[in-house]
């Protein structure tokens, strides 16, 4: 087996790649993988870092704000196609999977007309740009959510295959005694996550610190709060002086799975691996969409976990009333609704979704 992935700039894209890359080695050891990327993208260092073969090509997505801009973004799909063709030449693969972005779709179209099968995976309730545009090239698309079928032209290529996760969250939900420790999680302590997804957000610092700062004083609270690499010295300067007992300050982690075991609420964005990451980990959650997304998309993501009494979602905009820290304090104060929510979340985890796909990519 051969396979490429091209899978674009964020965590949201690439973990599911890793997940199904993960699965494609787990039953065939010999397969040869090979990511494909874009030059500037953080996401390379993940990829590096799970040990896969990576290409790079010069792309970029569409600016819907500076339209004069797409003339360059035109151009370097132009020279990115070159680039694919040559990858597809040396390569030979069996199979090309695209996660979606800007990189995935140039991928799956140069990869079709060159005769090569093509399958297509789409995280969001709302299909992203990219997915829509190489929906005529793909063989096969997955999605993570029912409501996503009707969205493509073409339903009968869709099946719900839910967001493929890594099977280390289910390893690491195995060990959640030694891993409270290893977060330095007081015994007895409603432990809280709080990240704003893997390059941080400066409004989910704010909420991090704020909620760190209205707990202060409070026994049996721990926050840990997850800034993003760039973000991370403003964040440390502002919590100078604050309770270090009470608290965990980490830039980034890429083991994000041992921090959800060891956590009892996690509040976050609404980006579809992370809504997916929870739902797997059966946590209490709640979700802050961001408002700053094509199509609103982690609105309706994080809707999906709230409609079914699983998550808590609040606006961008009610961070600053305070009202995140009462949640908070009501969760602890209930750990019943905090269970049960996690109970709920944990029903609608789909645990086979990496399985799912690698049996399509294995049958055609």
């Amino acid at each position: 087996m051969r396979a490429l992935i091209a899978s674009s700039a964020t965590g949201g894209h690439i973990y599911p790649a890793l997940a199904v890359a993960e699965e494609i080695k787990r039953r065939d050891p010999a397969a040869e993988i090979l990511f494909i990327g874009a030059r500037w993208e953080i996401g390379k260092d993940i990829v590096g870092s799970a040990g896969y073969r990576q290409e790079f090509i010069d792309a970029e997505g569409f600016d819907r704000k500076n339209l004069l801009k797409n003339f360059a973004v035109l151009a370097g799909i132009v020279k990115s196609s070159g680039e694919i063709k040559k990858i597809l030449k040396e390569f030979k693969p069996d199979v090309c999977v695209g996660t979606g972005g800007h990189v995935s779709g140039p991928v799956i179209r140069v990869a079709k007309k060159c005769g090569i099968r093509t399958i297509l995976m789409e995280q969001n309730v709302i299909p992203g740009m990219a997915n829509i545009m190489a929906e005529k090239y793909s063989d096969r698309i997955f999605v993570a959510f029912d409501d996503t079928v009707e969205r493509f032209k073409d339903p009968g290529r869709v099946t719900v295959s839910g967001n493929p996760v890594r099977t280390a969250f289910a390893a690491a939900a195995k060990q959640r005694g030694r891993l409270r420790e290893k977060y330095r999680v007081p015994e007895g302590a409603f432990c809280v996550l709080v990240f704003g997804g893997s390059q941080g957000a400066d409004a989910m610092n704010d909420a991090g610190v704020s909620l760190i700062e209205g707990l202060a004083g409070k026994d049996g609270f721990f926050v840990i709060l997850i800034t993003g690499r760039q973000l991370f010295g403003p964040v440390e300067k502002r919590l100078q002086g604050s309770d270090a007992g009470s608290f965990s300050l980490l830039d980034y982690s890429d083991e994000i799975y041992d921090i959800f075991a060891a956590s009892d609420l996690i509040v976050s964005r609404a980006g579809a691996l992370t809504v997916t990451e929870i739902a797997h980990s059966g946590k209490a959650s709640v979700l802050i969409p961001s408002p700053n997304v094509t199509n609103n998309h982690q609105y309706y993501n994080a809707k999906v976990l709230a409609d079914a009494g699983a998550a808590v979602l609040l606006t961008e905009e009610e961070l600053g009333s305070g009202v995140l820290t009462e949640v908070v304090k009501e969760l602890a104060a209930d750990p019943g609704r905090a269970d049960e929510m996690g109970r709920k979340a944990a029903g609608m985890a789909k645990k086979d979704a990496a399985g799912v796909i690698a049996d399509e990519i294995f049958r055609i």
